[in-house]
């Protein structure tokens, strides 16, 4: 029998929430309408498969007013339960706050394993679960924004987008409603990659943070670093990818199944084909293999990315784990008792609440994508071409040279779409990345960098509020 406490992941989010709000200067009944949920709304409905009804359990919660609309993925996992769900949502509330985009928190979930289904049953509930949503006013691009999550893509938003449509015809902007849509019907190019990206660009900026370094005994930038990522789904894929292309050693890689490892490094695309094939990434050739998938999590590295569910890093783990830096790509993968023995150890945890806000920026572009009706660099991709063809024929004129022709390409390049996407995600980790570190920096109280982004996130919450007069 396990010594571990009961987790809940609702009063681990509270205990962070507590710690921080001591370094706060707002009272007491303002925390509390911070920290609480808003609006719970548990439902059951009928739907029928196969010759059978079955009733099936779901919720949405919005956590926080403060801005509207809030935003929130809907997951599908027999997991799901009210817990999870008001805790994911209170995670959205600080993380939207951190990276300062403009949304409440929200998060859904429907309590059934996806792979029992067929398509057509699956979009069956994930129909009859909007409907459910539009009866009580609980989505709406103005209201609360559905995304993607665990066992929902693109395919669930699509169903969600055209129920929403068919229930409120000609709404200007209902492609708004929903984001992590296909790119055909108002999704936006980059979402896909958003998150895994956005923990590369978090990572890479404190990397870049020589006093950080210096306490942490690592040289500076992400370049020659080794990286052990736990979990090969998308947002894990992502990041192992682009900590790869960064420089990194990727040399151990998780799945549910088993771990691989390999001192010289792992392709990712490799081992994901490789997985696709054989099903398992058990025996991948030229790395060892481990039997348990946590035994990655305890391998020798500088950055361990947990990607995967949460509470995978525990009281009982943690003094095993020997990287420097934890990224944490997924929501909650540490538990508050693994936080203070990583506090003792010396070890930097940058946390789940702003590192993985990728998607939420990414999603907030698409929303606004949908609110202006016009695709990212339409209006200035042409223009930003010709002044910059102008620019390189005055120089070349000048000087009497010629730009070699890949060069002649990258100058001239207007930018698409994903440039832009992506070049606002960086703009938003690295500026997030510093805005936590500044508050860590001032405040040597301050314990870890979990406690400093909630601090950030309970100032710019508390200043919402008090601005909109609600508190005097």
């Amino acid at each position: 029998m396990s010594s571990q406490p009961e987790y809940s992941f609702f009063g681990a989010v509270e205990r962070s929430f507590d710690k921080a709000a001591k370094f706060t200067k707002w009272d007491k009944g303002v925390l509390e309408q911070i920290k609480q949920c808003n609006s719970v709304y548990r439902m059951h409905f009928p739907v029928k498969i196969g010759d059978k009804i079955e009733v099936i359990k779901a919720y949405r919660v919005q956590h926080s007013h403060h801005k509207t609309p809030c935003k929130g993925g809907i997951r599908f996992s027999l997991s799901v339960n009210l817990d999870e769900v008001m805790a994911l949502a209170a995670l959205m509330t600080y993380k939207c706050a951190i990276v300062n985009v403009p949304f409440g928190g929200a998060k859904g979930g429907i309590s059934i394993d996806p792979h029992k289904y067929s398509p057509y049953d699956l979009e069956k509930i994930t129909r009859r679960y909007t409907a459910e949503l539009i009866k009580k006013n609980f989505i709406g691009p103005g209201i609360d924004v559905p995304a993607p999550d665990y066992g929902t893509g693109e395919r669930e938003m699509s169903w969600i987008l055209d129920t929403y449509t068919s229930m409120r015809p000609g709404e200007i902007d209902a492609l708004g409603c929903v984001t992590g849509k296909p790119v055909t019907q108002g999704g936006v190019r980059g979402r896909r990659e958003a998150t895994g990206l956005g923990v590369f660009f978090g990572i890479r900026e404190v990397c870049e943070m020589a006093e950080v370094m210096n306490r942490l005994k690592l040289p500076l930038g992400v370049k020659g670093k080794t990286v052990v990522v736990q979990g090969l789904g998308n947002v894990g894929y992502h990041a192992a990818k682009f900590f790869r292309e960064g420089g990194a050693k990727v040399i151990g890689l998780a799945e549910s199944e088993g771990a691989i490892y390999n001192p010289d490094g792992l392709n990712e695309e490799e081992v994901f084909q490789y997985r696709k094939s054989t099903g398992s990434i058990h025996d991948f050739p030229g790395a060892k293999t481990l039997k348990k998938n946590s035994d990655a999590l305890e391998l020798e590295c500088d950055i361990l990315i947990p990607a995967a569910l949460e509470n995978v890093i525990n009281g009982e783990n943690a003094p095993r784990i020997k990287a420097k830096i934890i990224g944490e790509a997924a929501n909650g993968p540490l538990t508050p008792e693994a936080d203070e023995i990583f506090i003792k150890k010396g070890v930097l945890v940058v946390p789940d609440m702003y590192l993985n806000a990728g998607g939420v920026t990414v999603s907030y572009f698409e929303w606004l994508k949908n609110l202006s009706h016009v695709r990212y660099g339409r209006m200035e991709k042409r223009f930003t071409e010709n002044l910059n063809s102008n620019i390189l024929g005055q120089m070349e004129f000048l000087s009497g040279k010629k730009v070699a022709h890949k060069d002649r390409e990258v100058i001239m390049h207007g930018p698409e779409e994903i440039d832009l996407v992506h070049s606002g995600l960086e703009e938003t980790m690295i500026t997030a990345t510093h805005e936590i570190m500044e508050v860590w920096k001032h405040n040597p109280e301050i314990p870890d960098m979990r406690t400093a982004a909630y601090v950030v996130a309970i100032n710019k919450v508390g200043t919402s509020y008090a601005e909109l007069g609600i508190f005097p």
